[in-house]
């Protein structure tokens, strides 16, 4: 585990590529053996300061301080929080004395941690250094004997694969994350998992899984949250499995649902899931332009555009440029040519600042 850490964290960018990018087949292989990986001792010697659950339950906050702040305002410069966070979590594994328990207990906060610095990694846009953070946090995982940790880390997983042309790792670990949870009565993390499975599905062109994984989502999400479903896990609800249906719809190639969807995500969405929301409306607008709609395409890139003058979410702004650039296309309408105008000038102002 804390050798992880010390590549995800401090290895160079070769080092860090070498780690994660061995192949298809590595990754694959790491998805399906590490829950039956032997998992170290956790527990230190007497002569070390005794870790106290007070200072354990700060650092979970922390953790999860950081990860409202990423849903808010997108990650910025979360990653480097992560990093020193994780840094004084590793300092604790070595030089803190712990009974087993607690160990555990540490672990469970170290993973967290980790999944949520490869994902600020991930949306700011450093690819190479997001999976190692991610098999950290798998190791983590082990280590602490929560397989929900493992879910949340293959999760993440599961959207690196789909958005990086491997849809279908992400079939994989969404796979590997709902067998290993599937008997402990966690509706709202098995519904999350299954939309990450049906993303990969839509990017193979998979319609029935991936609408057949999307109605099973929908009928556990309605079941509401169980004791058992993971406190991380907060923001599931009708409007996220709305808006993945969505995005479904639009890698399928039928806009005119996925408007449909878009607009009932709207509707339930948690209000401070404020980068989901943008990514939703960026796609939205595409999904609008794409049947036909340019008026109603624009009128909502105007509201992604709102958004964008204030996240920090380089996968954000990726999205805003694909939307950007489908509107190109159609810049002799008036419409499209507010939406381009308004983006050049946000753009120059950026620039400026």
């Amino acid at each position: 585990m804390v050798a992880a850490l010390d590549i995800a964290m401090e290895g160079s960018a070769m080092h860090r590529r070498g780690f994660l990018a061995a192949g298809g087949v590595a990754l694959t292989a790491f998805v399906n053996q590490w829950s039956a990986a032997e998992a170290e001792p956790l527990h230190r010697a007497a002569e070390g300061s005794r870790l106290s659950q007070v200072l354990l339950g700060s650092l979970q906050h922390t953790t999860d301080h950081l990860r409202t702040m990423d849903a808010t305002a997108g990650s910025g410069t979360l990653k480097t929080l992560g990093d020193k966070h994780l840094s004084f979590l590793k300092h604790l594994a070595q030089d803190t004395s712990y009974d087993e328990a607690t160990g555990r207990q540490l672990a469970a906060i170290i993973a967290d941690t980790a999944t949520q610095t490869g994902w600020f990694a991930f949306d700011s846009g450093d690819r190479d250094g997001t999976l190692g953070y991610l098999y950290a946090a798998l190791r983590a995982a082990k280590a602490s004997g929560d397989v929900r940790l493992g879910a949340g880390a293959l999760s993440y997983i599961a959207i690196y694969g789909y958005s990086t042309g491997a849809p279908s790792r992400a079939v994989t670990a969404a796979q590997r994350a709902r067998e290993a949870v599937g008997n402990l009565g966690t509706p709202a993390l098995e519904a999350m998992l299954l939309t990450r499975q049906a993303r990969g599905h839509a990017k193979l062109g998979e319609r029935q899984s991936a609408l057949a994984a999307l109605g099973r989502a929908a009928e556990l999400c309605a079941q509401g949250r169980s004791d058992r479903d993971p406190h991380w896990l907060y923001w599931i609800n009708e409007g996220e499995i709305h808006g993945q249906a969505a995005s479904c719809y639009l890698d399928l190639g039928d806009p005119g649902r996925a408007a449909e969807s878009f607009t009932e995500a709207m509707k339930a969405l948690n209000p401070g899931d404020q980068r989901t929301k943008g990514l939703f409306l960026s796609r939205a607008a595409t999904a609008h332009t794409a049947q036909g709609d340019l008026e109603a395409g624009c009128a909502v890139a105007h509201e992604a555009l709102d958004l964008a003058e204030h996240l920090q979410s380089a996968r954000f702004n990726e999205h805003v440029q694909t939307m950007l650039d489908q509107l190109s296309a159609a810049d002799q309408s008036p419409y499209a040519q507010g939406v381009l105008e308004r983006a050049t000038a946000m753009q120059g102002k950026r620039s400026r600042s």
